[in-house]
C-alpha cells in the first residue's frame, strides 16, 4: 500500500542530499568536536559550516547561533535562561494562549517560581491584538515571547509590528519560529527580533537536532551543567553528524524557497477548495491571508476526529488532528479552543500540511477517502 504523507508539520522526511551530506559524520568523521586532533577539527569545521548556513537563513551572525537537541529545547532556553539572567531588571513575560506547549509550560515552570506572566488572546483566526500587546507592558515587563506561525492552524503572527513595539520599549523579543522555517523569509534584524528558536525535523533536516537564535549583547544563563560546548551555553557533546544534517537542509530549502513554498499553496488552495465545495459544513480554522503555505486545518461537524485519523490511516493516509506534540493528550486543543472554536468542531479537526512529496493526484486520493468516510 502506498503511504500519502500529509503531516509535515509533525515531521519531514530527511532529503537525500541531507543523507548523503550527514553519513561520513557517522562513520569515518566521528571525532569529537571538542578535542584538539584532526578528527576533532573536522567535526569542528563541519560545526561551524553549518553554523554559518543556519546564521546565513535568518540574516545572524555565525557567532548568534545555538545548536540545541530541537526546538522545545531552544525555547526552554531562551524564555527561562533570559528571565533567569535579567530577573533584577524585572519578573513580568508576555506570550500568549497559542503557543506551543515549550513556551507555555516554560511560562507555568517560572509562574511558580514568582514571575509573572500576561497571556494573550487571539481572534478568531489566531491572530494577537498589537493594541492589547501594548497594554499589557508595565515596568517590569523583560521579554515578550509569541511564535511566528502556530503550527496547528497556520496562522503567521504580525511579527515585524511586534518587533517594533519591543525595540521601542526596550524588551526583549523571543518567537519561536518551528513552524516558520522554510516557510517564510525571516530577517532578524529587520523583524527585530532578539531570540528565534528552530527544529531541524521540520524542514527535512534529522530529529534531534535545533539552533537557537540570540543576538549578540543579550545575556541569558546556561540551564545545564557540565563542559563549555556551545560558547558555554549548553553542556554535552555536540551532535555533529545532525548539526552537519540541520545546516545543509536549511540552506536547501531556502535555495528553493520560491518554488517550493509556491508549490505548497497549491496543493493547500487546492484541497480547501474542494473540501469546502464538496464536503457539507466543513470549516477552515485560521487567517487565509496571514498563513503556512502548507496547512490546511478543517473542522467537520458531527465527525471524531480520532476515528477519522484511523480510517485514513487504513488507506495509508498520514495525517492529524492537531499538534503531534498533543498526541493522545485527552484535553481539547488549547489553540483551537482560544480562537473560540465549538467542542464538537474541535473534535473533527484535521490537519493538512503538505510538503515537497505531495502531489495534485495525492490530494485528489485524500478527497476521495475523506467524502467516502465522512458521508458513511
Amino acid at each position: 500500500m502506498k503511504i500519502r504523507y500529509f503531516d509535515h508539520a509533525a515531521t519531514t522526511p530527511v532529503r537525500e542530499e541531507v543523507i548523503k551530506e550527514v553519513m561520513p559524520y557517522f562513520g569515518m568523521e566521528y571525532g569529537n568536536a571538542s578535542v584538539m586532533y584532526s578528527l576533532g577539527r573536522n567535526a569542528r569545521k563541519a560545526m561551524n559550516k553549518a553554523r554559518e548556513r543556519v546564521a546565513e537563513a535568518l540574516n545572524a551572525h555565525s557567532n548568534e547561533i545555538y545548536f540545541t537537541s530541537c526546538g522545545s529545547e531552544s525555547d526552554n532556553l531562551a524564555i527561562k535562561g533570559f528571565v533567569y539572567a535579567n530577573k533584577d531588571r524585572g519578573n513580568h513575560i508576555i506570550t500568549t494562549k497559542i503557543e506551543h506547549h515549550a513556551v507555555l509550560d516554560s511560562c507555568k515552570t517560572l509562574e511558580k517560581q514568582g514571575f509573572n506572566v500576561t497571556y494573550l488572546g487571539v481572534d478568531e483566526y489566531g491572530r494577537i491584538s498589537l493594541e492589547e500587546l501594548v497594554n499589557a507592558i508595565n515596568t517590569k515587563t523583560i521579554l515578550i515571547s509569541i511564535m511566528f506561525a502556530n503550527n496547528e492552524i497556520g496562522t503567521i503572527e504580525p511579527i515585524e509590528q511586534i518587533g517594533k513595539i519591543a525595540k521601542e520599549k526596550n524588551i526583549v523579543f523571543h518567537t519561536d519560529a518551528v513552524q516558520a522555517i522554510g516557510n517564510e523569509l525571516i530577517d532578524v534584524k529587520k523583524l527585530n527580533i532578539d531570540m528565534l528558536s528552530l527544529s531541524g525535523h521540520k524542514f527535512y533536516a534529522p530529529k534531534g537536532v535545533g539552533a537557537l537564535y540570540v543576538k549578540n549583547g543579550i545575556n541569558f544563563s546556561k540551564l545545564q551543567d557540565g563542559g563549555a560546548q556551545e560558547n558555554g551555553k549548553r553542556a554535552g557533546t555536540e551532535n555533529v553528524a545532525e548539526i552537519v544534517g540541520l545546516g545543509k537542509a536549511i540552506e536547501l530549502i531556502y535555495n528553493e524557497y520560491n518554488s517550493y513554498n509556491e508549490k505548497l499553496k497549491k496543493l493547500r488552495d487546492y484541497y480547501i477548495d474542494r473540501v469546502t465545495n464538496e464536503i457539507k459544513g466543513a470549516k477552515v480554522n485560521g487567517d487565509m491571508v496571514n498563513r503556512l503555505p502548507g496547512n490546511a486545518n478543517i473542522s467537520f461537524k458531527g465527525v471524531n476526529g480520532t476515528k477519522l485519523l484511523f480510517e485514513l490511516d487504513k488507506y495509508g493516509i498520514c495525517a492529524s488532528a492537531g499538534s503531534a506534540c498533543s498526541t493522545g493528550n485527552a484535553e481539547p486543543s488549547h489553540v483551537l479552543t482560544a480562537i473560540g472554536l465549538d467542542k464538537d468542531l474541535i473534535e473533527g479537526t484535521l490537519r493538512i500540511s503538505f510538503g515537497n512529496e505531495n502531489t495534485i493526484e495525492d490530494v485528489d486520493f485524500l478527497m476521495d477517502v475523506l467524502k467516502e468516510i465522512i458521508n458513511k
